[in-house]
């Protein structure tokens, strides 16, 4: 939720707004910033702090002038800060599309309906600042039309108020708060008509690891989506009167402030960094991760654990596997350098295949001969024998040439252990992973215990969601077959 607007001083520059003026479209990026600031009073960062992030005026020209740059779609993820005018912001956009966009059909889903009025409330009270003329009868709770046929309603958070609508924009604001399967119908809502793009724009902070919008934010890299990512240095109000040296910020400003153009108080800011854990400042107001609260291994940091590698002969090849069929089967490669340094180079993770298939993958993916693989380590449950089939897993893998080793042990067992490899007890990471294992990788970001609202006596062991518990799973069965000498060979 948005705790400050945008607004940096009531009525600026309203006065130089002529009238007839207010329908008069902005042609440029400036020229919008100024329509802005004139007719709202709104002054709309627009200068980068961070390396990688963006002004929130890069998301306004996006949203404002995709439908006249002749893209296909305009669909954006939004990841700011707490206090970030992400709300606002939106409300702004939707202001100018159905100002500008005659015809133009918004719809604003919040992750609660409380949520979704928060954006139409500042998009009402924007219509009041000058916009009257242009409405098509009153303003109502959840409805406002404006002569040129455009429309903005609010959909409360149901499956049922999602199915059967098809218009231009759809807002999705707090998605970390979304019930995914309510989103799911979402994604059907948005069509191109009458030279507008359909755009899907998803508003948050992300607040969890393993959260919708930590899904979505990977997703929109993967398929090229354009992520507006800022934080407070983006949105933070000029710092002109204060010693660097003596401010309570200087480790995470570093003198951003002395440059930035912002109107969140620099106070502000310094109480909420006293309030607030280290952990919660990172995820709330500086986006540099979720929090890690209920994550399993909160000491794994891809900067430090993630690194190219390649197989390296001289050392000796292991093999982990998770076996599965509907939920991933995965197949990790891993070797041990002479200093314990526990290096994954590879990774298979595939759904929906028969053993065989998975075995000749495996084979042609090893970089080795398969008599110099030291072990190929798996899951107990994979020798057992089928009802039906009279075969297992673990059989069938060795008869085509894998043989397969074995330990029964516990989950917080093994999970110890790869807690150990991330950071000894000395502070030493005994961990390595190379960047072509996204899946594994992915999965020690998102790997946590379940919710504390699921009931008493479930936060012992981590969730077992189908999706991130596999590869760790592969690695908990190689850190517990790699530490002992007492190995359980397939008998056959």
């Amino acid at each position: 939720m948005e705790e400050k607007g945008l607004v940096c001083s009531k009525g600026i520059e309203t006065e130089e707004v002529l009238e007839g003026a207010i329908q008069t479209a902005p042609q440029t990026r400036q020229e919008l910033r100024r329509y802005v600031k004139g007719a709202l009073g709104i002054d709309v960062p627009d200068r980068r702090m961070c390396e990688g992030h963006a002004a929130p005026m890069d998301y306004l020209w996006h949203a404002y002038h995709t439908d006249r740059s002749g893209m296909a779609n305009g669909d954006a993820v939004v990841w700011a800060n707490r206090g970030g005018g992400k709300t606002e912001l939106a409300a702004v956009a939707t202001l100018l599309d159905c100002v500008f966009k005659p015809g133009c059909q918004v719809r604003i889903l919040g992750g609660s309906l409380e949520q979704s009025s928060r954006m139409y409330d500042y998009l009402t009270a924007f219509v009041y600042r000058g916009f009257e003329s242009l409405l098509a009868g009153p303003v109502r709770r959840e409805r406002c039309a404006f002569e040129n046929g455009s429309e903005v309603r609010i959909l409360p958070q149901s499956d049922r108020s999602v199915r059967g609508h098809h218009v231009h924009k759809l807002r999705c604001d707090e998605m970390e708060l979304f019930d995914e399967r309510v989103f799911a119908a979402a994604k059907f809502i948005t069509q191109s008509a009458d030279g507008i793009v359909a755009a899907m724009e998803m508003f948050s902070t992300m607040h969890r690891p393993y959260g919708l919008m930590q899904s979505l934010v990977a997703e929109a890299r993967r398929f090229g989506v354009p992520i507006f990512q800022w934080c407070v240095w983006e949105v933070i109000e000029r710092c002109t009167d204060r010693t660097c040296s003596r401010c309570p910020l200087l480790e995470d400003c570093r003198g951003r402030a002395k440059e930035a153009a912002g109107y969140l108080k620099i106070d502000d800011v310094i109480t909420q960094r006293r309030r607030a854990s280290r952990a919660g400042f990172e995820s709330e107001m500086l986006c540099l991760r979720p929090s890690l609260e209920n994550a399993v291994f909160a000491d794994f940091d891809p900067a430090e654990h993630v690194a190219p590698l390649g197989y390296d002969p001289t050392l000796p090849l292991y093999r982990a596997i998770d076996f599965g069929f509907v939920n991933p089967f995965v197949c990790l490669w891993i070797q041990v350098d002479h200093e314990g340094m526990v290096r994954v180079i590879d990774e298979y993770v595939r759904s929906r295949a028969a053993i065989h298939v998975h075995a000749r993958e495996i084979l042609e993916r090893t970089p080795c001969d398969e008599q110099r693989v030291a072990a190929t380590f798996c899951d107990p449950a994979g020798a057992g024998r089928n009802d039906v089939t009279g075969t297992s897993a673990a059989g069938e893998m060795g008869t085509m040439g894998i043989r397969l080793h074995w330990r029964r042990s516990g989950i917080l067992e093994g999970i110890e252990l790869i807690r150990r490899s991330l950071r000894s007890g000395e502070g030493i990471n005994r961990l390595r992973i190379d960047p072509r294992c996204v899946r594994l990788i992915e999965a020690m970001r998102c790997y946590h215990y379940p919710d504390a609202n699921r009931g008493p006596g479930l936060s012992e062991l981590p969730l077992k969601d189908g999706v991130y518990d596999h590869p760790i799973d592969a690695l908990r069965y190689f850190f517990m077959g790699i530490q002992t000498n007492r190995l359980q060979r397939r008998p056959y």
